[in-house]
């Protein structure tokens, strides 16, 4: 039994299959890239496992706990994100909140923890992504990799059996896009779990476990980096990286 397996997860919007019975296990303290062309699915299905989209069917498993994603009652729900946390593309910080009050917000409001014990989880996950001097600073205040930072202590402050992350630095400028990935390796190598959508082709080779290409709400492929990007059978992703490394120069070998 995986840590956490995903089945027949599917969505559509209207008559467009977007996620077409994904079948999906990952294992404890791994990092699972999910890649392929935009629109097909990748930030969809973070969206269903953290109940931010309603799917047709799936159901996902919590070290064999199981849970509907389809269900529609908000206990239910509500315990489900229990065990998930997300980062956004555009790092969701709560604007007329400093800081610290981001991060302690959750502990407080979901898991009722006291204000001191909220604040010492805080400073411990500020303190690993570099933003312990920044506590009275608000949103406004902040570069975008900076946002992106305290959007991932938010989440990790909240001890997630699975984190994931949608595009994380897609929104940020080219120069703060390198803080930012220093920051999710670090936490990778400290064994969070996690599920990753990026367009970061050589990032996720350094980082990733395993990597997971998705076309038409399909998975087609699934292997280690070594395997997807070195050795790739599938012909759609063969086309794929190689139209991939001609955008952006990326260093890998196909």
């Amino acid at each position: 039994m995986a840590y956490i397996e995903i089945r027949n997860l599917s969505k559509k919007f209207r008559d467009n299959v977007v996620l077409d019975n994904v079948d999906l296990d990952i294992n404890r303290g791994e990092v699972v890239a999910l890649i392929g062309p935009s629109g097909t699915g990748k930030s969809t299905l973070l969206r269903c496992l953290n109940r931010l989209e309603n799917p047709e069917s799936g159901t996902v498993s919590f070290e064999g706990k199981k849970y509907d994603l389809t269900t529609k009652k908000s206990k239910s729900k509500r315990e489900l994100r229990q065990h998930t946390e997300m980062v956004f593309q555009q790092f969701n910080l709560l604007k007329n909140k400093n800081v610290l009050k981001n991060v302690i917000e959750g502990l407080k409001t979901v898991k009722k923890i006291s204000r001191d014990e909220a604040e010492q989880i805080a400073y411990r996950e500020l303190g690993k992504v570099g933003m312990i001097d920044r506590l009275t600073h608000y949103p406004r205040h902040l570069s975008g990799g900076q946002q992106q930072r305290v959007a991932i202590a938010r989440a990790l402050a909240m001890d997630p059996q699975l984190l994931l992350m949608d595009e994380p630095t897609s929104a940020l400028d080219p120069e703060l896009v390198g803080e930012v990935l220093m920051i999710i390796k670090k936490i990778a190598q400290e064994g969070n779990t996690i599920l990753l959508v990026t367009h970061e082709m050589d990032f996720v080779k350094g980082v990733a476990d395993r990597v997971v290409f998705l076309e038409n709400g399909k998975i087609v492929a699934n292997g280690t980096a070594k395997e997807v990007f070195e050795n790739p059978r599938d012909e759609r992703l063969k086309q794929f990286l190689i139209k991939v490394k001609q955008l952006d120069g990326s260093e890998y070998v196909i």
